[in-house]
Order: C-alpha cells, then structure tokens, then sequence
C-alpha cells in the first residue's frame, strides 16, 4: 500500500510568519487546510516530513512504498489521478517545480539526507493552484471555499435552521449542532458553510463565498463579505472581507479586517482595524521574508498578515501591507509600522523584547481556556522559534 507524506520546497520561507508553528500543508485555505483537502481527495491519512523542531507535533510515517507530495500545492481530481499513477522513482514536476515523488524507503532517506536519488521525471500539464506567498491565500479563498464546499456537501443534506434568517439562494450548508437565528446569508454569488456547534448570532449578514468553522461564534450585526474563511474556535465580529483566520483566534469587536490572513491563538483587540487599500491606489508592498525586504504583491487590496500568539489593544491600526511576526504584543495609538518582528511587546513609542517565558505563560493560559493542553511538545516548539527569530527581537 502506498504510503502519503507532504513535504515541503522554498515556499516554507516566503509563507513566513505563518510556517513557524505548522508545516506549509497545515495552512487554512478555503473551509479546509491543504492537509485535509488531500486527504479528502486520496481518501487517505497522509503523514508531513516538515523541519525536525516540529516533527514531534506534526510526525513522519515512512513506509516501503512512499508517494511525497509537495505540501503547498492545492490538490484537483486530475492532478491527483496523475499522481497515483507516478511509477516508482520517478517525479511529477511542472518546469522548476516538483509536484510529487514516488520513493522507496531507501530513496525517502536518500532523499531526506539531502542527496537527490536518480529518477525519472515527468512533466505535467495540468493546471494546479500552488500557495508561494502569503498573499496567495486570500488571493484564491474565495475558489477554494466553492471547491472544498463542493468536496465536503456532496450527496449530503443539510441542517435545517430556523424560519427567523433570510436566505438567498440554494447554496448554503450547516452542520448539526450550528444555531443561526435573525439573520441573512446570500448564497447568489457563492456557497456558505457553517461548521458544527457553531452560533451566528442575531443581525449578521453573510455574503458567500464563505465559511465559518466548527465551534465558532459571528457575534451580533457582523458583516462578513465573500472570501472569508473563519476557521474553528474562533469568536468574530464587526466587519471582515476576504479574510481568513486559521483557528482559535478572535476579533470579538467592531473593527474593519480586509484581504488579510491571521494565524492561530490571535486576538485583535476591541476597534483594531486593517487599511487594505492605498489612499493613491497603488499596488501594496509586504515584507518577504525569504529576502528580508518588502516585495510589491502587484496587489491594490492587500491588509494584514499575523502570525501566531500575537495579540493587539484596543484601536490599533494597520496599514495596507503590514506584517506582524509571533507571539508580538501590539498597542499605542496611530498607525503601527509595516513590519513588526517577532517576540516583541510595543507599539508606536517603541518596542522592548516579549520574553520567552512571558510568551508561553499567555500561551498556557488561552490553551487552558480551551481545555488544551500545553505541554513539552509545544514548549519545545516555542522555545525553537524565539532562537529562530532572534536577531529580531528588538528592533
């Protein structure tokens, strides 16, 4: 039996902050992550060869007959029918980039070591969806929600929801458990989909694509517009287009979130806002950190992206553009810088070094409020990012 890993090329850099707690394939993209929508189209679990500090958390399962694929590509049907049929060693590649590789166990170590066994290469031609950026991801949210709504709903029935909410359109799925009262979801230009024991409270209006994960709350008169992905565990409110947030991270409060990406364990804090959009309409630059400098996205609505842990006060202010590390403390009064490091605790007078042991004991705390446990795998992988992001700390 074939066995199914997702490894990881050059885009695990350039995904950065977003890859210091996950492996690429772990990235919220549409209602599912990329993890989940291969193993969706494999029917199969899949394992993740991914950098050693996270292998614990995210572990590699090798077996005698090894298909890896790359982990920040977005599987279709026809690109999957093409690499179950990838003979052994033998790669599936598209120019520069390799899709999969069908190894042995001996080639998989080879190949781990850093030394390329010999293979035989295939060229594809099909069309695929690969995540290289940051930006990519709410760039192709809006597809992915109607693929993966498609790839989840299929020859299922609905919940029903109460007669209170006005619906437009046919295109609308809720799980068991989800309660959705006095309020209007437009399904014209787009599918919604609401996760189990989720709660959309009362005024929301919803405009799909979109979705809402498993457990969370649309707290009342939220406006979400189409392309949001609200992941699981997660409390929103106030106005948020085109924008995902992985999981377990809130924006309980009014304030406006557009074309923006936020990690796991955020929180914005009451009137935290995101500019999406120059006021002379030019494309938006963001830091990249595969080259330590900010890179035109070629984008005109480009907001905020925030990498885990990181939390912010009340009425904080992000430019088009702005990119936060980990496990940052953001507040003051006026517009934030456009890139703020990670593991620091400040704002617009200034910024001092978030310590370690301060990081993990807020991190401790909303994992108990979720009734997760924080234990030695994950403060390994926190005391590896601090040494990661060193040279940043303070600015």
């Amino acid at each position: 039996m074939v066995n199914f890993i997702l490894f990881e090329d050059d885009s695990r850099i350039s995904l950065r902050p977003l890859t210091f707690f996950r492996p690429v394939s772990a990235i919220r993209i549409g209602i599912l992550t990329i993890r989940e929508k291969w193993e969706k189209y494999l029917n199969h679990t899949v394992s993740f060869l991914t950098e050693s500090y996270l292998e614990e958390k995210f572990p590699l399962v090798v077996g005698n007959d090894n298909m890896l694929i790359n982990g920040s590509i977005i599987p279709n049907r026809a690109l999957m029918a093409e690499t179950l049929l990838l003979p052994a060693d033998t790669s599936l590649n598209q120019a520069d980039t390799i899709i999969a590789i069908h190894l042995t166990a001996e080639n998989l170590k080879h190949f781990r070591d850093g030394i390329a066994p010999v293979m035989k290469t295939i060229e594809t031609k099909t069309p695929f969806v690969k995540i290289n950026n940051t930006w990519d991801i709410f760039g192709y949210n809006k597809k992915e929600i109607a693929d993966d709504f498609s790839l989840i709903t299929r020859n299922r029935i609905s919940a029903e929801i109460s007669s209170t909410n006005t619906i437009l359109g046919s295109n609308l799925f809720v799980e068991d458990g989800a309660i959705i009262e006095c309020s209007t979801i437009n399904t014209l230009k787009g599918p919604v989909y609401i996760g189990k024991q989720a709660e959309v409270m009362q005024g929301c209006h919803i405009e799909g694509p979109a979705t809402l994960g498993d457990h969370s709350v649309l707290k009342m008169g939220s406006l979400v517009y189409k392309g949001t992905t609200i992941g699981p565990w997660c409390k929103v409110g106030g106005e948020i287009n085109n924008s995902i947030l992985f999981g377990y991270s809130s924006k309980a409060h009014d304030g406006f979130l557009g074309d923006s990406v936020i990690a796991e364990w955020c929180n914005l804090g009451a009137g935290s806002t995101t500019s999406n959009l120059k006021n002379n309409y030019e494309t938006v630059k963001q830091w990249s950190y595969s080259k330590s400098r900010f890179v035109n996205t070629g984008l005109q609505f480009c907001g905020l992206v925030m990498g885990d842990h990181c939390k912010t006060g009340i009425s904080s202010m992000f430019n088009s553009g702005t990119t936060t590390g980990v496990c940052s403390n953001i507040f003051g009064i006026g517009y934030h810088r456009n890139f703020i490091p990670s593991f620091v605790w400040g704002g617009t007078t200034g910024f001092r070094k978030h310590k370690l042991e301060e990081a993990m004991e807020t991190a401790k705390a909303v994992y108990a409020r979720r009734e997760l446990p924080f234990g030695t795998i994950e403060e390994s992988i926190f005391k590896t990012v601090f040494e990661l992001t060193a040279e940043s700390h303070v600015l």
